[in-house]
């Protein structure tokens, strides 16, 4: 037994993926960002891409019209409703992981690429991934907190290694 645990946000979370278990794989994800680990992030998004395709070959031609959102996109533009409607990118921030919010950066916004330090391309082409088709889906950097802050506003409060970082629109619209 551990002594002064606080269990409600455990209660409250697995409360929550009872009544939403579409909802796991994202927190997973939320949960990667706020490590840092941007490597399960990509494992889990290029192991969410097999699946789509897999139901892909599988649906064939059945109509889908109401899941058009779930998969990848869903994940990286996932909100926990949990906590404060954070988004990738404020856990990332909030985590102080550069590495994370440029993966996010890449695959969920429309920053431009010329703007990714060389670095950001070698890493992403070593794991085999890359940005797909961003215009028509939400920027990431638009994304506020169930506060009204941007991930910007965040990387503000905290300061070190986000210096450089704002005032730019890397991290907000």
């Amino acid at each position: 037994m551990q002594q002064d645990l606080d269990i409600l946000p455990l209660l409250s979370e697995e409360s929550y993926l009872k009544a939403y278990p579409e909802d796991r794989k994202c927190r997973a994800f939320l949960e990667f960002c706020r490590e840092g680990d941007y490597k399960a992030i990509i494992d889990m998004l290029q192991d969410d891409e097999v699946d789509e395709d897999d139901e892909d070959e599988e649906m064939g031609d059945s109509d889908q019209s109401g899941k058009e959102e779930v998969g990848i996109d869903r994940m990286l533009r996932y909100q926990d409703p949990i906590g404060d409607m954070q988004s990738g990118l404020h856990a990332a921030v909030q985590a102080q992981s550069r590495e994370v919010a440029w993966l996010l950066l890449l695959l969920a916004s429309n920053y431009p690429l010329l703007e990714f330090p060389p670095e950001v391309f070698q890493e992403a082409e070593s794991m085999g991934i890359m940005r797909g088709l961003t215009e028509d889906k939400v920027d990431i950097r638009s994304l506020k907190d169930a506060n009204g802050k941007t991930a910007e506003d965040i990387a503000n409060e905290i300061g070190g290694v986000w210096n450089g970082w704002t005032g730019n629109g890397r991290l907000a619209i």
